[in-house]
């Protein structure tokens, strides 16, 4: 049995459109909230984590609805294509009443902006799910780590694609207006492109019925590893696993709270163009996607706990440094980019291991109970910290972000110590599956 790669990376498409996106929502809505229409940092804070808490409703919602579809399409080509018209829509709007607002400010246009990104949340909430439940439904499931790898990587690509048409595009000095649109409808056309090649060369309802034969054929693959039979965990198991859904937490609040208000942070802290700002966070990336075969073999090695323990460590230590060359400078410098590399081998560290660490802990047919554990805490992180860093900002000092995210990322250090189960020391995977992670 061998996986289809090529029809794997066509399904992957449909991630790719998705991560382009919110590489963009993070990375500009919070510099037109804030330099363009004005809204103070804790008022755009809340703003920022609306989108995790309608995440919390919609994901689950569509996903399910998705699961009941009968349609000719197949089951989630529907809600991909919806949501992804109606995103592209929306989305055009926001440089259009962005670049009016600049031209004659007003209070209504502040009013419909602020509708306009509401409703593009709603659009996008309505088929993320969708879309990462196609992979499954046509992989079968002794395939599926690999898949997941490919899908990841597709998304690794639609972000570092943004951040690099964003170093090209915007070199202009940080005080000088520039208008968004161009970036906007060059994201919106990658995600058009993305829904057409998908619609085109993925024929889920063929692949649907493929995929049941299969399963048909080999009942072995659907037999969960171990029945609940009403069992509870041991409390020396709930133990490790309420720490380690706190230091998941932990860690998400202070790496999300950098890379929410980074842009702002640089034009004001370092008086950095976005493009050199984009250009730390796709440095930040590359040094993610380049570490996770040898931090696979890493943890197949030490453990997973070590090696998170280390990422923890070595991030809180980046932040740290970030925060020291602040009080020295107020410029920018080819130091920022070592910074950001050890930022993303540190993200490496910690991402690739954290939920296998989590399902290690239940059984075979509680897989997507604890997954959904998972997405809980680090959500509800996501949730929170755009808020709290953004009241820091704009009530105590911009110079803030980097303590606030060492301190909370230290905690996940030491929270992590006390994690005694999860750790199964497993071979390294080899090639693509090393890329075998959740976003």
């Amino acid at each position: 049995m061998k996986l289809n790669n090529k029809r794997t990376f066509l399904v992957g498409f449909a991630f790719l459109s998705i991560c382009a996106f919110w590489q963009l929502y993070d990375n500009l809505v919070p510099k037109i909230l804030t330099e363009t229409f004005n809204i103070g940092e804790s008022v755009s804070g809340i703003i920022m984590a609306a989108d995790n808490v309608l995440a919390l409703f919609l994901l689950p919602l569509f996903g399910g609805l998705s699961d009941k579809c009968k349609s000719r399409l197949g089951r989630r080509r529907p809600f991909i294509l919806f949501g992804t018209l109606a995103a592209v829509a929306l989305m055009m709007a926001l440089p259009i009443l962005t670049d009016s607002f600049h031209a004659s400010p007003a209070s209504w246009k502040t009013v419909t902006f602020i509708i306009a990104l509401g409703l593009l949340l709603i659009a996008m909430g309505t088929y993320r799910s969708p879309a990462v439940a196609l992979m499954p439904d046509v992989t079968p499931k002794p395939l599926r780590s690999k898949a997941n790898a490919i899908i990841n990587l597709m998304g690794a690509v639609g972000g570092i694609i943004y951040l690099i048409l964003t170093t090209f595009l915007y070199k202009t000095n940080a005080d000088v207006y520039v208008s968004y649109l161009p970036l906007f409808i060059i994201v919106g056309a990658i995600m058009l492109a993305a829904l057409i090649i998908l619609l085109l060369f993925v024929n889920e309802p063929k692949l649907a019925i493929e995929q049941k034969a299969y399963e048909e054929a080999h009942p072995e693959d659907n037999l969960a590893k171990s029945t609940e039979n009403g069992e509870k965990l041991p409390k020396d198991v709930k133990k490790s696993l309420a720490f380690l859904l706190c230091s998941i937490a932990l860690w998400f609040i202070g790496y999300n709270g950098v890379t929410t208000w980074f842009s702002v942070y640089a034009t004001k802290s370092w008086s950095m163009t976005l493009g050199q700002a984009n250009t730390c966070l796709t440095i930040a990336t590359a040094g993610a996607i380049v570490s996770y075969i040898p931090i696979g073999n890493i943890a197949s090695k030490i453990g997973r706990r070590k090696t998170i323990r280390f990422g923890t460590l070595l991030l809180s230590t980046s932040f740290g440094t970030a925060f020291l060359y602040t009080m020295l400078s107020n410029k920018f410098s080819p130091i920022l980019y070592i910074i950001f590399i050890l930022v993303g081998v540190a993200w490496a560290a910690i991402n690739v291991n954290s939920l296998p660490m989590v399902v290690e802990m239940c059984k075979g047919s509680e897989v997507g109970k604890f997954t959904g554990l998972y997405y809980t805490f680090s959500m509800s992180a996501q949730i929170a910290t755009p808020i709290i860093a953004g009241w820091l900002l704009e009530n105590i000092d911009y110079k803030t972000l980097f303590p606030y995210a060492t301190i909370f990322v230290f905690a996940s250090f030491i929270t992590m110590s006390f994690v005694k189960h999860g750790d199964n020391k497993i071979e390294a995977k080899k090639g693509i599956e090393a890329f075998d992670v959740e976003d």
